[in-house]
């Protein structure tokens, strides 16, 4: 595991999870994250933005999901802004909408004149516009492995959506180097990305 998270938690036997070890990952992981300024977040995520719009340039001719940053995620609206503004005949950029806690995710187009309104969970939403199918995720990472893994806020949302979706979109995870950890150890229900890019480049 990486430097300072140092969870002594063990796999439960009975129960096939980790007992507290992906919890106590998550918040870590967080608070890391977290430690960032606004001008290194800022770089950082101009770096990712750079590395997608040259590895993945034919997302710019479809129906591409990402996630409104929060808690010092990578900010990705600049990627979205530029690629709305090349007008690429297929482009469209979808944000997440949660319908409700055990459902998958439905999308929305963004714009950045777009209605948005504050969800169960504080983050911006369109208000408005028909449910899209997204092409391709964008996915947050509080952490991810070498394996392709990843782990999320805990509430499954992204590993029931990527198993909904038929067909099956392009997902790429896209996170810091300071999110990168051996091994989140993972469960039956989580879904391995196709990629996953940081300020470092891509892994797939």
């Amino acid at each position: 595991m990486s430097a300072g998270l140092t969870s002594q938690a063990t796999p439960d036997s009975r129960s096939g999870r980790h007992d507290g070890y992906r919890a106590t990952l998550r918040r870590q992981l967080v608070e890391r994250r977290l430690t960032l300024s606004a001008a290194e977040c800022a770089t950082l995520s101009a770096k990712i933005c750079q590395t997608l719009q040259t590895h993945f340039a034919q997302l710019s001719a479809r129906r591409v999901a990402f996630c409104w940053p929060v808690k010092n995620e990578p900010d990705l609206r600049p990627l979205m802004v530029a690629w709305l503004a090349a007008g690429e005949p297929g482009f469209a950029a979808l944000l997440p909408v949660v319908v409700e806690p055990g459902a998958p995710l439905a999308f929305r187009a963004w714009t950045p004149e777009c209605e948005l309104f504050a969800d169960r969970y504080g983050i911006p939403t369109p208000a408005t516009g028909e449910f899209l199918l997204p092409q391709a995720l964008l996915l947050p990472v509080n952490g991810f492995d070498a394996a392709g893994y990843r782990i999320g806020y805990g509430g499954g949302f992204f590993d029931r959506t990527l198993a909904a979706l038929d067909p099956a979109p392009l997902a790429i995870g896209v996170g810091f180097e300071l999110s990168r950890v051996d091994s989140i150890r993972p469960e039956a229900h989580d879904v391995r990305l196709d990629a996953m890019v940081s300020e470092a480049g891509v892994f797939r």
